[in-house]
């Protein structure tokens, strides 16, 4: 385990500075940049301001100097936000995203593997129509759509929550359901296909054999190894929904990371999006180790490499 751990540590070095690296060049090579607008700025204006933020320097020379910070541990100011470096503004705002995000993940879990499981024991029966019913309209409803919808019934048609904001927990509930329901969906269908393959395996009909109740060999047998396509899709998942939804994030008026995300890509802020890349490939990169640990627990057949 601590081989395989170290192996994977180092090689995220390389792995992150060329994400670094051709993040660094996509940024600065796409049209336009941080201090265009539609009344062009005074040449010495524009020329003092590219100076502040070492936008006079060489590419190489811009990028050198970034990759100096990092290891700092400095993700620079924002270009846009004036008074503002980038770690202050992810500190600010990766809370808030990590907040709804937990809570999405609760919700797709304790939705989607009941339903799934409950459809695999239940193969073609309504049980099993419904639940995976269920599961398409969650694949098929946007968040988009999905968002007002809830908000039309349980704000103006019930009155049972807030419409948006971020301080309480009454606020979050439908952001987290809006942004997990797809999550949910998927879950199900996974759970579902890796517990129908699980159900046919020789070691589960020789449990069922020896007179195990159904319930012990479902819990003790089978869940455990019906999991694993579920664990390999939690990865990237995660990664995507902790570091926020923009859509999700506007319909609620919650201010995220990812609405952050977004506009700095819009407005070529090159720090901010470069911030907000190196901590989603950081996430990307830490959960994917984390379901390799796992996988290999669930699964001892599984070695670390």
């Amino acid at each position: 385990m601590i081989a395989f751990l170290t192996r994977r540590l180092l090689s995220t070095i390389p792995l992150l500075a060329v994400i670094v690296t051709l993040s660094f060049l996509f940024m600065r090579l796409a049209p336009g940049g941080p201090f265009d607008q539609e009344r062009a700025l005074d040449p010495t204006v524009r020329a003092s301001i590219e100076a502040r933020y070492g936008l006079d320097q060489s590419l190489g020379r811009q990028l050198w100097l970034y990759a100096e910070g990092l290891s700092r541990g400095d993700l620079g100011p924002s270009f846009k936000y004036t008074g503002w470096t980038v770690r202050e503004i992810i500190g600010q705002a990766l809370p808030v995203s990590l907040s709804i995000g937990v809570m999405a993940l609760g919700f797709a879990l304790a939705m989607g593997i009941p339903l799934g499981v409950l459809g695999a024991l239940r193969h073609n029966s309504w049980i099993d129509h419904g639940a995976m019913g269920l599961a398409l309209m969650g694949i098929c409803i946007p968040n988009f759509v999905l968002g007002p919808l809830l908000i039309l019934l349980f704000v103006f048609a019930l009155d049972w929550l807030p419409v948006g904001g971020f301080g309480g927990f009454s606020q979050l509930i439908l952001p987290s359901i809006t942004l997990g329901a797809i999550r949910a969906a998927y879950i199900a269908r996974l759970s579902r296909a890796g517990m129908l393959d699980v159900l046919q395996q020789d070691f589960v009909r020789t449990a069922r054999a020896k007179g195990l109740p159904e319930r012990l060999v479902v819990a003790k047998h089978c869940l455990r190894l019906a999991l694993l396509p579920v664990l390999s899709y939690l990865g990237p998942a995660v990664a995507s929904i902790l570091v926020g939804s923009v859509v999700v994030e506007k319909i609620f008026s919650i201010p995220g990371l990812g609405s952050f995300f977004v506009n700095s890509a819009l407005n070529r802020d090159y720090t901010l999006a470069m911030g907000t890349v190196l901590l989603y490939s950081a996430l990307l990169i830490a959960l994917n180790l984390l379901v390799d640990i796992f996988y290999s627990i669930l699964d001892p057949r599984m070695e670390l490499r």
